[in-house]
């Protein structure tokens, strides 16, 4: 970071505003915060290295809160209500050593799940269970290799067999049922039987469409469906739980047995389902697990996913249970010194250093060669004591061809709820589950808590540390009665920078209060250069009042407009993801800032300090989210929320926009997560305030909940004489 010297500093910021009628500088004109944010956007082609822990506590702590960030944002928080499966079983083949049948599912009302289903014959007693999930190979349950192609992985030694060689997929099935396994081998969406949302949509979304992005009745990928946490990644996810659901219903499986593996795309449901459903006992995700390349598809990103953790971090939530991987000359090439020697250290510290295993391939293509097969093969043959020769290699079998495996015929015609209407229907359906079972939460204080505040705390990306606070090239102007300071609070931890200006009465009365609002802490000033009616009122009666940028605000713009559209990433598909999958919202980070600013208040020159937020001119939520956040450093807030709701955001680069914003009470839900701190609340009706009213009254604190109800004219007095009433 550049530091300024003190006396450069107090020369830049000595601009007096009753004089020059401008607000005081914290920097030059034109000059930029030296804030680590306004560097370029992380994407999925950046590096995501894993840190392991130093210790089994604090990776437990840390295990946690990740896996609660996966089922966030994939919507599985709380899981789906788990209607029934209605199982179809149908068509079985007969073949020497094994059987072939068709399935088809429901993983919610209408919402097909279609595969195979592959049984090993002549066992007895319970037997193990496979999931195969395969990746971007199109139509891939039935996927035939074409020449010239497979003929090159005859020749590299790729594939071992003319006949069976053919389809990596089907091969992967027939061993695993010849080693006693039972095998579900289930779709993506948008492939082979699955075509209700249809493939272009899935894996090929490339731009809004307007007739989706609606206020009720939306589609997937439309900000109504990321406010509310609806992706396609969350769907595949959920299908794979169902998934598991559905093998675990079939009496012959041992529960204590049950492994997943997949390759490319495959690879992602792989450590995903593994990562959050504890019913898994050995994952072997193939050439996905790296600290390069996190998945490129959009059915592989979901926003709030990977901020502040990736891929490899992912699969370390499998420890110390076995797991296996492998690497191509792709993306993972490097995994073997980038990646699998802190998955080690992380099984080591676990106990379990023999439970994880790298199989190297990156002389290979990007594919689950039978090589690679042949090593999950081996894993799972010791693992699950399964008593096949070791190493474990593939026998040839007769190919089955697509008209054998598909799901659907006369008798069983594939649904007719499909494309844009099936899509509105299941957001809806997702939206309206979503909603009964938060109720239910809210309705109990200890789960409201935990649910509530499990997921704020990951849209909101709370900091369990905000950080350690600065205050760089203060100089003090005495202006009567009252002095400003112009200053930069640099968040240390964070390298983040903010403009900012402490009016300070030369009689204190031991509250500092934080003065937010859309212009910045040009708010502290009238036209004139003197001070804003509300805010002299609070330095008369003697408060201390700080004025922060926020960024993007003031000295961030230097000179330009205002923030109107928000910065994202360079990726031509307009899939929200691909940004907010990576990084903050803007609204996120403008609540840290509120958070640093609170933290210097409390603990910089005024400490000890009753610390007051107040949020007017439309800067009420920013007030309500960091209140969320603060516990008890915020000893009163004045939020005038105007109404606002991230469920009416109708465009995915408003600075308002919020991944996950709508799903938990919308601004109310925040509010209520303030309970039982001291809150005047403007801009909302008694129907509004009902989730917040309920939270405090079951703090027994009703009281600490003042909701203002007159006019607009009367609202900054009222917000003004209630902050400044005796406790």
């Amino acid at each position: 970071m550049k530091i300024l010297p003190a006396l450069t500093l107090c020369l830049l910021v000595a601009v007096l505003p009753n004089a020059w009628g401008a607000v005081p500088r914290a920097l030059p004109a034109g000059e930029l915060p030296d804030d680590i944010r306004l560097r370029p956007l992380k994407d999925l082609n950046g590096y995501f290295p894993f840190i392991p822990p130093t210790s089994k506590a604090e990776w437990e702590k840390r295990a946690e809160r990740v896996r609660r960030r996966i089922l966030v944002a994939e919507g599985l928080w709380p899981m789906p209500t788990k209607t029934p499966l209605n199982a179809v079983i149908h068509g079985k083949i007969e073949k020497p050593d094994y059987t072939v049948e068709k399935v088809y599912f429901e993983s919610t009302p209408g919402f097909f799940v279609t595969g195979n289903l592959y049984r090993p014959k002549g066992r007895t007693g319970k037997v193990p269970a496979v999931l195969f999930a395969h990746g971007h190979w199109r139509d891939a349950r039935f996927f035939e290799e074409k020449a010239p192609s497979f003929r090159a992985e005859l020749a590299t030694g790729q594939e071992r067999f003319e006949e069976g060689g053919k389809s990596r997929f089907q091969s992967m099935c027939v061993q695993l049922a010849r080693m006693g396994c039972i095998v579900w081998q289930w779709d993506m969406l948008g492939d082979s039987d699955s075509q209700q949302i249809p493939h272009a949509l899935v894996h090929r979304f490339a731009t809004q469409r307007p007739e989706m992005n609606t206020l009720a009745n939306w589609g997937l990928f439309s900000p109504q469906a990321e406010a509310n946490l609806q992706s396609i990644m969350g769907l595949q996810t959920l299908n794979a739980v169902r998934s598991l659901d559905f093998v675990l219903s079939l009496a012959e499986v041992d529960p204590e047995r049950i492994a997943i593996t997949g390759a490319s795309g495959g690879g992602t449901q792989t450590m995903l389902l593994a990562a959050v459903d504890p019913r898994v006992t050995l994952s072997f995700p193939a050439v996905m697990v790296s600290t390069a390349m996190q998945g490129g598809c959009t059915c592989e990103n979901s926003s709030l996913l990977r901020v502040n953790t990736g891929n490899v971090e992912f699969a370390g939530l499998f420890a110390p249970k076995p797991q296996g991987m492998t690497t191509a000359n792709d993306w993972t090439k490097e995994m073997a010194t980038k990646g699998f020697p802190e998955l080690k250290q992380l099984y080591t510290l676990l106990g379990a250093p023999r439970n994880v295993m790298l199989q190297r391939g990156e002389h290979f293509p990007h594919n689950y060669n039978a090589v690679s097969r042949s090593a999950f093969y081996t894993w799972l043959n010791q693992h699950f004591k399964l008593g096949s020769e070791t190493p474990v290699i593939e026998r040839d079998y007769e190919r089955l061809k697509r008209a054998d495996l598909t799901i659907w015929d006369d008798q069983h015609p594939a649904p007719k709820a499909v494309g844009p209407d099936f899509e509105r229907s299941l957001t809806k359906w997702l939206r309206d589950d979503a909603q009964k079972l938060l109720a239910a939460d809210a309705a109990n204080t200890a789960r409201f808590r935990r649910v509530y505040g499990g997921a704020l705390d990951i849209v909101l990306n709370g900091r369990a540390d905000i950080g350690e606070i600065e205050w760089q090239g203060a100089s003090k102007n005495t202006r009567g009665s009252w002095s400003e300071t112009a200053g930069l609070l640099w968040n240390k931890t964070y390298q983040e920078m903010l403009p900012a200006i402490l009016i300070e009465p030369q009689k204190s009365n031991g509250q500092s209060v934080i003065w937010l609002s859309r212009a910045g802490k040009s708010a502290l000033y009238a036209a004139d250069g003197s001070l804003a009616p509300e805010v002299k009122k609070l330095v008369e009666a003697g408060a201390a009042v700080l004025g922060v940028d926020l960024l993007y605000q003031g000295e961030f713009v230097a000179g330009r407009r205002p923030l109107t559209r928000t910065p994202r990433v360079e990726n031509p598909r307009e899939a929200a993801a691909y940004t907010f999958g990576y990084n903050d919202a803007v609204f996120v980070q403008r609540v840290h800032d509120v958070l640093s600013a609170v933290k210097f208040a409390q603990s910089g020159p005024r400490a000890g300090a009753r610390v007051s937020v107040v949020g007017l001119d439309r800067a009420g939520p920013w007030v309500a989210a960091a209140r969320a956040q603060a516990g008890g450093m915020i000893d009163r807030a004045v939020v005038d929320t105007g109404g606002f709701r991230f469920g009416k955001v109708l465009d995915l680069q408003d600075p308002d926009f919020l991944p996950g914003g709508a799903k938990y009470g919308d601004l109310p839900g925040m509010l209520a997560m303030g309970a039982p701190a001291k809150v005047w609340v403007a801009g909302e009706t008694e129907e509004g305030l009902a989730l917040a009213k309920a939270q405090y009254r079951a703090a027994n604190a009703e009281k600490q909940l003042t909701r203002f109800d007159g006019s607009a004219e009367q609202l900054r007095d009222a917000a003004m004489a209630w902050l400044l009433a005796a406790n």
